[in-house]
Parts: C-alpha cells; structure tokens; sequence
C-alpha cells in the first residue's frame, strides 16, 4: 500500500509505502514468543479483514437503509417458505443474542419491512414475518451484494472457498458446528 506524502508548500509528493502492522507485530512476536506468532497474525488478520468486509458491505446496503444485520434478517425471512420465524429461532440461526434479534426487527417493524404475531400453534411464541415491502427490499439488496461480490471482488470463486473452508475449520474447533470429513484427495 502507498499513501500520498503531503510536501511541504502544500502540494503532495510522491507515494511512500506503509508498513503493513500485522507483518511488524509478527516480526515483534516471531522475537519473543516465535511459536506464537504465526496464530497471533491469523487471528489478527482475521480481525481485521472482518473490519474491512463489514465496512464494504455496510457501503453497499447503505442506500437500501439496511445494516448487514437488518439484511440478515430480512434475508432469513425471504428464504423461509411462510416468510415467518419464531424469533427464539431467528437469533439461534443468524448466530446472534435474542436481544439483538429483537432490536433488529423492531427496527424493521417500524419501517414496515417486517411485522410481529403470535404463533397460531402457540400464542406464547411470536413470529416475525417478512412483509412485500420487506421482501422486495431484502432482493434489491441481494442484487447489490451480488453485484459487489459481497465485498470479495478480489477475490476468486476457489480462494473464497479456501477461505470458508479454513474459517470452517476453526468454527468446528470452536464447537459450533462438526468437523467436515476429510475429502478424498485426486490421484489416490
């Protein structure tokens, strides 16, 4: 990366590199704690490449006057077959605490987007429920994200799928969800 140099007399100069931080923080660890370094990097870049995509992402769903959360939501709905959800069910898929969920679709709620009931099949429960002004906007934004290639442009279908697969392996690590069976490797 190059950042342009502002000259003295107010003009800008040539463009002089920057360090990468996470490369000076590895070198600093690889120093001192060498066997850790390399995973103090990882989860470092990771951190911070989840700054960067959020940043794209929330660039492109801005006009639709959605957060990648609201976009979330409103998506789960859009995929479900009725367009409803119990809410208890919507935070265990979207990865997230009931009470966000509650103050995602309240949000939602009150653009219209999204409407809460009661189950029919049990009134303690409420559904959320995806409405046509919510289901329209949830395919507008999709359009968008597809056509920003939700902020991996750069990025090849197999080195997406790399990613996915490493970033799997440390959710399984994790507990969050089972470990994949190996795959047959070609030529065995």
């Amino acid at each position: 990366m190059r950042d342009a140099v502002k000259a003295p007399g107010g003009g800008y100069g040539e463009a002089v590199p920057v360090p990468d931080p996470i490369a000076e923080a590895h070198r600093q660890w690889s120093a001192r704690w060498p066997e850790h370094a390399d995973r103090m990097a990882a989860v470092t870049s990771v951190m911070r490449v989840q700054q960067l995509l959020l940043a794209r992402i929330e660039t492109v769903l801005k006009p639709h006057g959605l957060t990648f959360a609201a976009y979330e939501a409103l998506r789960l709905l859009a995929f479900t077959r009725t367009g409803a959800l119990p809410m208890g069910k919507m935070g265990a898929r979207l990865m997230v605490h009931p009470a966000s969920v509650t103050n995602v679709i309240g949000r939602l709620e009150r653009r219209g987007l999204v409407q809460r009931r009661p189950s029919p099949d049990d009134r303690r429960v409420v559904l959320a429920e995806i409405t046509p002004a919510g289901r329209e906007l949830a395919e507008d934004a999709t359009r968008a994200l597809h056509e920003a290639s939700f902020g991996l442009a750069d990025l090849t279908a197999e080195q997406a799928e790399q990613v996915t697969a490493v970033l799997r392996a440390v959710r399984a690590a994790a507990g969050e969800v089972p470990p994949e069976p190996p795959r047959p490797r070609a030529g065995r």
